[in-house]
């Protein structure tokens, strides 16, 4: 553990962690001796990542089995953890996902199901279930919420996760408010383009076609957004970070990107 960590031995539970950003994330934390609660829905993935931060980190890890689509399950699963995980001090609200290229009014409803379910309705869902305890025991907690650029700037072929991720942005704004009279931090976390499983989701398992969103372009990594999350998470309790904004040297925003 980090000796100039100011969370550990906190529990902290991260979404969507088999991969990507959540994983990252999930290992960045351990960095700084966070136990940490790791859900997402590859089970096999998720008890080797648990593997991995208890024998490197020698953190506590707990990993859950979760699809947080379902209000259903959130409640059950987060509802029934054992007691020395109940006290959740940081949440880090990752999953979510893209899905298809086509204009708005022709999106498949198994798409706009999908970035709502998971982007939306998962994102509330997850927070409903672990926000209320932080604020039944004055928690000096920290919730991030991973959002993007295309919150910000809506482009075509992706109007549909753009408006999810707008949402991110204003229910990340709306809970900073409702939290304002307790001790619990928001931060709403926007990445530009980094290189992960998203594409390939997007472009429905098509390598080639997620190849190509970041050739080019020095993409960011997973790690690079962890180390933003473990930054902010590090942070002094008088010092809240509203929004950030994270982008590759040669993309402004979502629309406007430099490829060489």
């Amino acid at each position: 553990m980090d000796c100039k960590s100011l969370v550990g031995g906190k529990i902290g539970l991260v979404t969507g962690a088999t991969s990507g950003i959540g994983k990252s994330s999930a290992v960045e934390l351990a960095k700084l001796g966070v136990n940490l609660i790791i859900t997402g829905r590859r089970d096999s993935l998720l008890r080797e990542l648990q593997k991995e931060l208890e024998t490197k980190y020698g953190v506590k890890a707990l990993p859950l089995k979760l699809d947080v689509r379902n209000s259903g399950e959130v409640d059950s699963v987060l509802g029934a953890l054992p007691t020395e995980w109940k006290d959740i001090d940081i949440l880090i609200n990752n999953a979510g996902l893209a899905r298809g290229t086509a204009k708005v009014h022709l999106n498949s409803l198994e798409e706009i199901d999908s970035m709502v379910d998971t982007n939306v309705k998962g994102l509330l869902y997850v927070t409903r279930a672990v926000v209320p305890q932080m604020v039944a025991r004055k928690a000096e907690g920290i919730i991030i919420n991973i959002g993007s650029v295309a919150g910000n700037i809506s482009y075509g072929g992706g109007a549909v996760y753009c408006g999810t991720k707008a949402a991110v942005r204003y229910i990340s704004d709306g809970l900073r408010i409702d939290l304002v009279d307790t001790p619990i931090r928001v931060t709403n976390v926007e990445p530009g383009l980094v290189e992960t499983e998203f594409s390939i989701v997007r472009f429905a398992g098509d390598r080639d076609k997620a190849k190509k969103v970041y050739t080019g372009i020095e993409a960011l990594t997973p790690d690079d957004i962890a180390l933003v999350v473990a930054y902010i998470v590090n942070l002094p309790k008088n010092i809240q970070i509203p929004e950030i904004i994270i982008t590759p040297a040669h993309q402004a925003d979502s629309v406007h990107k430099h490829y060489e």
